[in-house]
């Protein structure tokens, strides 16, 4: 038997770091400050053969591994098992830039705040070959915050993976690299798998010095390309800022925040509804907000205010308010009486979302995140949403204004010829009990599904009506038990009308009241909200529904 070929390569974890390109930098300020003195980790310069840097070796010791207790308990019999933890880094400065190269638990001595955001999508978007991607993972941003994870063994196209450009925040990508002069495919027998994180990239690198440094340039290289690789632009329009350690730059976004808690008067900060609370937004009677000793109750989810959530955080000082949001705790009631909460408190950061403007960069904030959107991205956002504005609609609505509530302004809307009033006529079944689901506020001349909602703080009243609206159409898509009640009841006010009038092709109108009564346009509306809003209609038309907004005046 022929011996086996010793390889030239090794899967190899690399992170590039934000460090002074024209400088002289010590590494070590490079190390979380939690290893660079820590008992059993060493840092040692390098200077070998063309690798220039700084080594971080150590590990954890334990003289009984974590799992030995609950083993323990389960077997009756004494677990005495030591554990170790293994970590390496070498950190090394090739032409422009500082690379991490960790090994097993490594990349936990690199501070979170000089991570290069971006770098490795950057660098999957500059060398994957989109036919031949075996796993994408992505984050929906929505109402409700979903993570989708597609895979396949054999790899295929990007778009048979499910990626779509609205509100997709692409996580991961793995797949087959194409045109690298690596070591790893210097003879051309072997592809190269390649994984990319927002942060990282895991891959073969050479074992040799040279081999090592060459193949770090190949990386730099092919992160300076100017344009992503065709049918990968998609993946470079949003992208993540991670929070964990803090980068330099979501410091400084902190800040703005922080600067504008304080400043009723400041615009670009509204309500939004977190994607835990979407599920039961429609059963909600009463809400109360809450900070250390201090409350604040409200009737229900339309009249919560940012100010109700913003007053019990704006008294702090200055660089002390977004904490002061953090702690701040909004829950739930499905009673007028606070005491039957809808699941946990939650947040107050996760309530609120931002936007800040940077030259050509766009920020905002989503469930206590920062995310970045290109120029390119926002305008290819607004023509879609502008788009979407356009589409006809023959549903007719009343003026609605100023000091009346959504109950006036449906039961006005219903005296109209042909029009319904659904509004707290709820389905109740099996599973959708306690306060019921509600299908829509009212029944349009021609079976239209009409949702309406007053949107005056910002994109909370929104996210709650896309919320409902998906709810509504998947259980009438769905659920037999739900079709069957909505319908009985459309059969009692509406006998002209037939079942597959309605449910054929649903007709979903949103019709929204934005503050002051302001036309609904890609520019009055928060980013945030048109994401929401396209991913919206993306997923009523993947159930067959249509989708038309109208605007209410005041």
């Amino acid at each position: 038997m022929a011996a086996k070929k010793k390889s030239l390569t090794r899967k190899t974890s690399v992170y590039r770091l934000n460090a002074p390109s024209e400088t002289a930098i010590d590494l070590r300020t490079l190390v979380s400050r939690r290893y660079r003195d820590r008992e059993g980790f060493t840092t040692t310069p390098v200077d070998h053969q063309g690798v220039t840097g700084l080594l971080v070796i150590g590990s954890i010791a334990r003289e009984r591994a974590a799992w030995c207790d609950p083993l323990a308990e389960l077997t009756g019999i004494d677990v005495q098992v030591a554990g170790r933890t293994s970590s390496g880094m070498l950190l090394v400065r090739v032409d422009w830039s500082v690379y991490a190269v960790t090994y097993g638990m490594g990349h936990h001595m690199i501070d979170p705040a000089r991570l290069d955001l971006g770098f490795g999508l950057r660098f999957a978007l500059r060398s994957l070959d989109q036919d031949a991607v075996s796993l994408v993972r992505r984050h929906l941003m929505d109402a409700r915050g979903r993570t989708d994870e597609n895979s396949t063994t054999r790899g295929g196209n990007l778009r048979d993976l499910g990626n779509e450009w609205v509100g997709s925040i692409v996580s991961k990508i793995t797949g087959r690299a194409i045109d690298l002069p690596l070591t790893h495919t210097v003879d051309g027998s072997r592809v190269l798998g390649v994984s990319c994180t927002d942060t990282s990239i895991t891959l073969p690198l050479g074992l040799s010095p040279q081999q090592f440094m060459h193949d770090l340039r190949v990386i730099e290289n092919a992160c300076t390309q100017p344009a992503p690789l065709p049918g990968l632009e998609s993946l470079a329009r949003v992208r993540s800022l991670r929070r964990r350690g803090g980068t330099v730059l979501v410091q400084e976004l902190d800040a703005e925040l922080d600067r504008r808690l304080g400043d009723p008067g400041v615009p670009g900060v509204a309500l939004n509804l977190p994607g835990e609370c979407a599920a039961f937004a429609a059963d909600v009677r009463a809400v109360r907000v809450t900070r250390g000793s201090r409350a604040v109750d409200v009737d229900d989810m339309d009249t919560l205010d940012i100010e109700d959530i913003r007053q019990l955080c704006c008294d702090r000082p200055e660089g002390h308010r977004l904490q002061a949001l953090r702690d701040v705790r909004v829950q739930l009631f499905s009673d007028e009486g606070c005491t039957e909460p809808l699941g946990p408190p939650v947040a107050g950061h996760r309530w609120i979302t931002a936007e800040v403007l940077s030259g050509a960069a766009h920020h905002f904030y989503w469930q206590g995140s920062w995310y970045e959107i290109g120029a390119e991205f926002v305008q290819a956002l607004k023509s879609s949403v502008t788009e979407l504005l356009d589409r006809p609609s023959k549903v007719t609505l009343p003026l609605w204004p100023k000091g009346k509530d959504e109950d006036w302004f449906n039961k006005q809307a219903s005296r109209q010829p042909d029009y319904d009033l659904f509004d707290k006529k709820t389905v109740r079944t099996k599973t959708f009990r306690g306060g019921g689901l509600e299908i829509c506020d009212l029944l349009g001349p021609e079976g239209q599904l009409i949702m309406v909602k007053k949107a005056d703080s910002g994109s909370s009243g929104l996210s709650h009506l896309f919320a409902q609206a998906r709810t509504a159409i998947e259980a009438l898509r769905y659920d037999v038990e739900v079709r069957e009640q909505f319908l009985a009841r459309v059969a009692e006010l509406r006998p002209d009308l037939r079942p597959e009038d309605i449910l054929a092709t649903p007709t979903v109108v949103l019709a929204i009241r934005l503050k002051y009564g302001v036309p609904i346009t890609a520019e009055s509306l928060f980013a945030f909200s048109q994401v929401s809003l396209l991913q919206t209609d993306v997923a009523l038309q993947g159930m067959g529904a249509k989708v038309e907004v109208v605007p209410i005046y005041a």
